[in-house]
């Protein structure tokens, strides 16, 4: 700000112009408890407060306040214009400054020197930065359930949460990913993520098999979730084995990672002889489940909680 000290006893005042404030930031921040990006989704632009001008009597103007925008954990933050990834907020906590407030201008009390004692030079403040960001959330869970579409995985996270998703006797009912939270004890948890169902080509984008396919990567632990009587009439032995290999072939760690198989629907006729040739097939054990009698829902705890055990979480 420009301005002069003038005062009936104070001939020699001189300048006294006041500093202008900073302009607040957007700030990204990963906040355990935030499940998804819906709040964000509905607006364009997010600007934060400018700062205040500054005042006479050497009055600096008040910083902006930070805009603080929550992400749930597992954002990446991708540059739209380079299509680089900035930052990947993966656990609750990290943030990032996703465009910075302008400097403040100089008020005209800045520039007075010996030789220069009344100036009349003032700067206004700066611009703060914009930018152009997409957010692209990845499931993070400790457990997430893959398989074919229609093999009874939203039913499943039905049971053992209490997560209520879509459930239709159609395939691709889930269509984005779901969590819920399984209670192994009173202080004792784990997340359980619904996936969207996978078909042959997804490694190659077919459908979207890439998009469903990278939230397959943040689950610690897969649960691979095969139909005995595929409505389509496919046979069970082969779904397990293409899924298996649409994981394979868009990572290779996924191949390793830590999988319980199970056979869902073991309430039908005949499942259990499928269960037993899986099993053989596989050189694994295969658990029976239920989702609508209950029948080895324990015995599959059991197994993720010992493989959760094995990678020290929940």
């Amino acid at each position: 700000m420009r301005s002069f000290r003038r005062e009936k006893y104070v001939p020699l005042g001189g300048p006294d112009g006041g500093d202008g404030g900073t302009g607040g930031s957007v700030i990204l921040e990963a906040r355990a408890g935030v499940d998804s990006l819906a709040a964000l989704a509905h607006r364009r632009q997010w600007k934060a407060d400018s700062g205040e001008a500054g005042g006479p009597a050497n009055c600096q103007g008040r910083n902006a306040h930070d805009l603080v925008l929550l992400v749930p954990p597992g954002t990446m933050v991708v540059d739209e214009t380079s299509g680089l990834v900035i930052k990947d907020l993966a656990t609750a906590g990290e943030s990032i400054v996703a465009a910075k407030g302008g400097a403040g201008g100089r008020g005209n009390l800045f520039f007075k020197t010996s030789t220069n004692r009344a100036p009349r030079e003032c700067t206004p403040g700066e611009k703060g930065e914009v930018r152009r960001l997409l957010l692209e959330l990845k499931v993070i869970a400790d457990v997430g359930l893959v398989g074919k579409p229609n093999a009874g995985k939203s039913t499943l996270l039905s049971r053992l949460s209490r997560a209520r998703p879509e459930i239709a006797d159609y395939a691709f009912t889930t269509k984005a990913p779901i969590l819920g939270i399984v209670a192994i004890s009173r202080d004792r948890s784990f997340v359980l993520a619904d996936l969207p169902g996978l078909i042959e080509g997804a490694h190659a984008g077919v459908g979207l098999g890439h998009e469903f396919l990278r939230h397959v990567e943040r689950a610690g632990i897969l649960v691979h979730v095969v139909e005995p009587c595929p409505i389509d009439g496919s046979d069970p032995l082969a779904n397990y084995r293409a899924i298996r290999e649409e994981l394979v072939r868009y990572d290779a760690a996924l191949g390793e990672r830590p999988e319980v198989v199970v056979m869902s629907k073991c309430e039908l006729p005949g499942s259990d002889d499928v269960r037993q040739a899986l099993a053989r097939d596989i050189g694994r054990d295969v658990i029976g489940i239920s989702a609508v009698t209950g029948q080895g829902l324990d015995t599959l705890l059991r197994a993720v909680v010992s493989e959760l055990d094995r990678k020290g979480t929940a």
